[in-house]
């Protein structure tokens, strides 16, 4: 019963914030901001909590688009709204070796 109620609650925040966010300067993630792109990824939401927790078709394909740009993909994970989603960045860095995308950035790093 906790699982359902917290994904509610994380799709309830990005819903938030996406009516409160919103930027015109171009940024990593072009003029989206990382907050609203982390809301394209709310089908990985369990799957960024718990390495075991299967990947989904749709997780995956948002990824693999996420990841043709490394930066933004970086500033989602590392976003407010990954954080207060619960997101574990050293389990969501997993999911595209999950989804054995093969042209995924390796030794990217995020943040310092």
């Amino acid at each position: 019963m906790e699982a359902p109620l917290k994904f509610i609650g994380l799709l309830g925040l990005l819903v938030l914030l996406s009516v409160a966010g919103g930027a015109d300067a171009a940024g990593e993630c072009g003029k989206s901001s990382p907050d609203n792109e982390a809301m394209k990824l709310a089908p990985c939401a369990e799957a960024a909590q718990d390495e075991k927790a299967a990947v989904s078709d749709s997780c995956c394909l948002q990824v693999k688009r996420m990841g043709q740009k490394p930066s933004c993909l970086c500033a989602v994970m590392l976003s407010d709204t990954a954080k207060a989603s619960g997101v574990k960045i050293e389990t969501a860095i997993t999911i595209p070796k999950r989804c054995n995308i093969a042209n995924r950035p390796v030794g990217y790093k995020c943040g310092g």
